[in-house]
């Protein structure tokens, strides 16, 4: 049975080095990882100001989700799942809960900005894809953006 529950403080390391491992997993090499280590990094002041997840089961953590809202729009900050627990449903409960969350604070719409490998995830969730937007992490990289209609 998969739980959800707010990260602790002391998990954020943790937290991080999944979201790295989760990113990795697409073939990813040193330098490229090395350029996304800060914006896949969940600093304290992400739990004041964000909403986040964490799904676990037994065996331990599985993956974590974050989103931030500002007025009627969500955007989905990060769902990463460990890559040894892909499979197993994480990714669809924690985005389940990421918009569940997100409605529920007045959102109509989320916004994903998704790793092309990933795109895939969202739009069998229901995501659409709207456009690119330039990543954060590597310049002159275009990202799928990608909509969930929450209302």
């Amino acid at each position: 049975m998969i739980n959800l529950r707010i990260p602790h403080l002391d998990e954020l390391p943790e937290l991080s080095e999944l979201c790295m491992r989760s990113k990795a997993v697409w073939g990813y090499d040193k330098a490229f990882m090395d350029a996304c280590r800060e914006e896949l990094t969940i600093a304290p002041e992400g739990l004041k100001k964000d909403y986040f997840q964490l799904a676990e089961d037994t065996s331990g953590i599985l993956g974590v989700a974050q989103i931030a809202i500002k007025n009627e729009q969500a955007d989905l900050e990060l769902l990463f799942i460990d890559p040894d627990k892909m499979g197993m449903g994480a990714g669809r409960i924690l985005f389940e809960w990421a918009t569940e969350k997100a409605r529920s604070l007045g959102g109509i719409r989320m916004i994903i900005d998704a790793d092309p490998e990933a795109a895939p995830f969202y739009i069998h969730m229901g995501a659409r894809e709207i456009g690119k937007t330039a990543s954060v992490s590597i310049p002159g990289r275009m990202l799928p953006q990608l909509e969930y209609t929450l209302s």
